[in-house]
């Protein structure tokens, strides 16, 4: 096997005395994994981190064999990690990428989406210029891999006029007039959600609450608990942001 490709960083694990195993994202093949020798070094340190975007080429002489992976920093993201706010949400969207994705499939539609979130935040490292991106970007994810919202219709009207929640059982979308009485046992549907466009933090606040649910449930249920603790730590540097 070999694959030479530019590849987002997404996640480094130390492997023997100053190895790393490293998971990238490529366009052309998906997550790839791949051993990089003396990947702790101070020479390499600075190169995988992750955010960064590599030129990275894995070999192997079969197809069950982990590939050796040799790297070249193409662009680094590494100053936006001396801010707390950026760092998180750096931390957060590649480790449910690295968690979530399937290793040797492609998902263009990802892995554009993943580039276009960390360039928003490196241009305007502030909330208000990528948090709606980054409820987008989880939603994507849910979708991508099979676990989509549907948010075309009213699951109790079947009309499409005035969708503001969404059931938490099934997903689906639900009408301001089909949900009386039933509100609190609903999750709210930001308008930015549906219809793009700008969005005021309430309604950031209400889509990251929306995107948790289903992440937790159906996409990261049984995954490594530390995955959703990095996305604790950016909803609380999030909320502190803006207080």
């Amino acid at each position: 096997m070999h694959l030479a490709a530019s590849a987002i960083v997404l996640a480094i694990r130390p492997h023997g005395e100053s190895g790393a195993i490293v998971r990238a994202l490529t366009a052309e093949a998906g997550l790839m994994a791949g051993y990089v020798r003396g990947g702790r070094s101070r020479q390499l340190r600075p190169v995988l981190q992750p955010g960064n975007v590599i030129l990275g080429e894995w070999r192997a002489r079969t197809e069950e064999q982990l590939p050796a992976l040799t790297v070249e920093l193409m662009h680094s993201r590494a100053p936006m990690f001396r801010e707390p706010l950026p760092a998180a949400a750096f931390e957060w969207a590649t480790a449910l990428t690295a968690a979530a994705l399937p290793e040797g499939q492609p998902y263009p539609l990802v892995h554009s989406a993943l580039e276009g979130l960390l360039d928003a935040i490196e241009a305007a490292p502030a909330a208000r210029g990528w948090a709606a991106a980054l409820v987008r970007y989880e939603l994507l994810m849910l979708a991508e891999l099979g676990f989509g919202l549907d948010l075309g219709r009213c699951a109790a009207t079947g009309t499409n006029d005035d969708l503001a929640f969404v059931s938490p059982k099934s997903g689906i979308a639900v009408s301001r007039s089909g949900a009386v009485g039933y509100e609190s046992r609903l999750l709210v549907l930001p308008r930015f959600v549906v219809a793009g466009g700008p969005a005021e933090w309430d309604d950031i606040v209400a889509g990251l609450k929306l995107s948790a649910h289903f992440l937790e449930r159906d996409l990261l249920h049984g995954k490594a608990a530390e995955v959703l603790a990095a996305r604790a730590r950016l909803v609380d540097r999030l909320n502190r942001a803006v207080a």
